[in-house]
């Protein structure tokens, strides 16, 4: 189970405590292991997903809670919903015979029940369908997790039609990292009405008190959180040889595990640039489609993610090539060798860096939204560009982040060309991701915000 924030752990008469983050709420749990009891008090840092989830489980049936390892899915539903019955498998134990026997596990375990991990009990899948057919079908009968999207999740999807919702978790944004998860999202606020947005005080100062650098280098894993930075490193290591080792290794079949850590050492060099397939995995001997195949198993675990290019006019010759991100920053630091925070100022990594955070803070917030939000990017053959558009309810919303803490009109630029551009279509204000202190007006209808806007 993945703690979300600052830890005690006793066992026995040993204790380790640490700091006590603000605005947060105890729980506790206690766990078996041998003839040891653990007991483990688990500071909780509210999700900004939270409601979202309690309406899709006052709604539907089964409600699938998605994401890659550690992100705090198991600490999510536990916490939200503590009456719930739990289950949680593994690949190299068939739990009370899940696996063999999914009816009688399942009639063991009677509705609401969550199914921690179900990549690794496939078959309750069609077990679940039918009581689910069976039933009068009530709200919140099975609360799943995953960390894969692969053959169980897209079975879900297909078998449980209309009676599954599916909600993608991802590490904490900043707005859950200052303790205010469940209040309503800036960008939400900037949506609805961009002016008024500028105009309100209370953004002119945020409640999240962390350096740039440090978020940037630790990443937004929550037991990362509040992890001694000596010790940060070494996470990063073992988190990247369970996945290396283990996660890729059973999803995908990979046997070559040692070049795929290659591979995944490579992509993240390349985060937050335009993806070339055919030239991709070359310098490290791999042909183009085993480059394919092995984009598809770190997004099928949600370790990576595209963005594509935006189309608008295809008379217009623009970028047809999608951007890649790899999905933690942390990760990143991890690969390209980065001791510490304070080395990352003048690094070549720093801007892309920064723009991957930046467009998964964004998309942490979209996650939060009703509904369907297109998410593109935009690059001209002259080389201006947009890093991120985001498009809801027939208007574009053009994005740009900025290493700078005093943004003019020309890291405006690429907001100008696309609005000039594309003067047929809707476009809202744009807006620069930068560190400035409060929000403000740069250039016509384009906005400076505080990248730790909360």
């Amino acid at each position: 189970m993945p703690l979300s924030t600052a830890t005690a752990l006793h066992v026995g008469h040993s204790t380790q405590t640490a700091l006590q983050p603000k605005q947060a709420t105890p729980q506790r749990f206690a766990l078996q292991y041998d003839d040891c009891i653990i007991k483990l008090q688990v500071m909780y840092r509210e999700r900004i997903l939270t409601d979202k989830l309690l309406k899709l489980v006052g709604a539907f049936p089964v409600v699938v809670v998605s994401g890659a390892r550690q992100v705090g899915k198991t600490t999510l539903l536990r916490h939200v919903f503590p009456d719930y019955d739990y289950a949680v498998f593994d690949p190299s134990i068939d739990l009370e015979r899940a696996r063999s026997e999914p009816d009688l596990f399942l009639r063991n375990h009677p509705s609401p029940v969550i199914l921690d991990e179900i990549q690794y009990a496939p078959e309750l899948v069609s077990a679940v369908k039918r009581r689910v057919d069976a039933s009068d079908a009530r709200p919140g009968m099975y609360l799943m997790s995953g960390s894969q999207q692969w053959q169980v999740l897209r079975s879900l999807a297909e078998s449980l039609a209309g009676r599954a919702a599916f909600l993608d978790l991802r590490g904490f944004s900043i707005q859950e990292l200052a303790g205010a998860g469940t209040s309503a999202c800036w960008l939400t606020e900037w949506l609805r009405d961009a002016h008024a947005f500028v105009a309100e005080a209370k953004h002119t100062n945020t409640c999240f008190s962390g350096t740039l650098w440090n978020w940037l280098w630790r990443g937004f894993l929550p037991r990362l959180n509040d992890l001694d930075e000596t010790l940060v490193p070494e996470f990063w290591m073992g988190y990247h040889r369970t996945y290396v080792e283990r996660d890729a290794r059973m999803v995908a079949d990979v046997d070559d595990w040692q070049q795929f850590g290659m591979f995944l050492r490579l992509v993240a060099a390349l985060t937050a640039q335009e993806i070339n397939y055919s030239q991709l995995g070359r310098d490290i001997g791999m042909t183009p489609q085993t480059a394919r195949r092995w984009l598809k198993v770190l997004d099928g675990t949600f370790q990576w993610f595209e963005v594509p290019a935006f189309k608008g006019n295809l008379l217009k010759r623009v970028s047809s090539k999608p951007k890649g991100y790899l999905a933690d920053t942390g990760l990143i630091c991890h690969h390209a060798q980065i001791s510490s925070p304070q080395t990352l100022g003048g690094h070549p990594l720093s801007g892309p860096l920064f723009e991957t955070a930046m467009v998964n803070e964004i998309l942490k917030q979209v996650g939060t939204l009703p509904g369907r939000t297109g998410l593109h990017h935009w690059r001209s053959a002259g080389g201006a560009e947009v890093d991120l558009l985001i498009e809801r309810d027939g208007t574009l919303h053009p994005f740009e982040m900025k290493l700078t803490a005093n943004p003019s009109r020309r890291d405006a630029s690429g907001l100008i060309a696309f609005r000039r551009a594309h003067r047929d279509l809707q476009i809202g204000a744009g807006a620069v991701l930068c560190a400035v202190d409060r929000p403000r007006w740069i250039a016509e209808e384009i906005a400076a915000i505080p990248w730790n806007t909360v």
